[in-house]
């Protein structure tokens, strides 16, 4: 199983944008991180140094995003979808997607459900409940 560190994924994310500034060829991967760092011009400084990065403490300046984090958000949910885990994800997400007119904003709404069933777990000592967290994406999909 895939486990990287918060260094390993500061770095490949570094890694991505500096690939795609310079146009070298990318995994697939990359190509899907590459898409997501597009839409997030506000992050390119913080990815620009790939040593920086990886000594940023983010919790010191709880004003500012994680842009990291964010960005790993991003490429969860992307996965979640695309193998429709947990079940119901994929069509939840284009549900809101569409409500939404747009997948970038459906996918930050989506974060905040993901990030509460993480901190209901959390706080509970319980699993992740990917029902709740279908259920939270699917009532923001479904809200006049």
């Amino acid at each position: 199983m895939f486990n990287p560190s918060q260094a390993d994924v500061r770095r490949f994310l570094c890694g991505v944008h500096a690939k795609s500034q310079a146009g070298a060829p990318m995994e697939a991967i990359e190509t899907l991180a590459s898409l997501w760092i597009a839409e997030h011009p506000e992050y390119h400084a913080d990815l620009s140094d790939a040593e920086a990065a990886v000594a940023r403490n983010y919790d010191e300046t709880p004003d500012r995003t994680n842009p990291f984090l964010h960005l790993s958000m991003h490429l969860s949910i992307s996965e979640q979808c695309s193998i429709d885990q947990p079940r119901g994800i994929r069509q939840a997400v284009e549900l809101l997607a569409k409500r939404l007119d747009s997948l970038h904003d459906a996918h930050h709404a989506t974060m905040e459900c993901l990030g509460q069933m993480l901190w209901e777990s959390q706080r509970s000592g319980r699993p992740p409940d990917g029902n709740a967290y279908i259920a939270a994406v699917q009532r923001r999909a479904t809200r006049d």
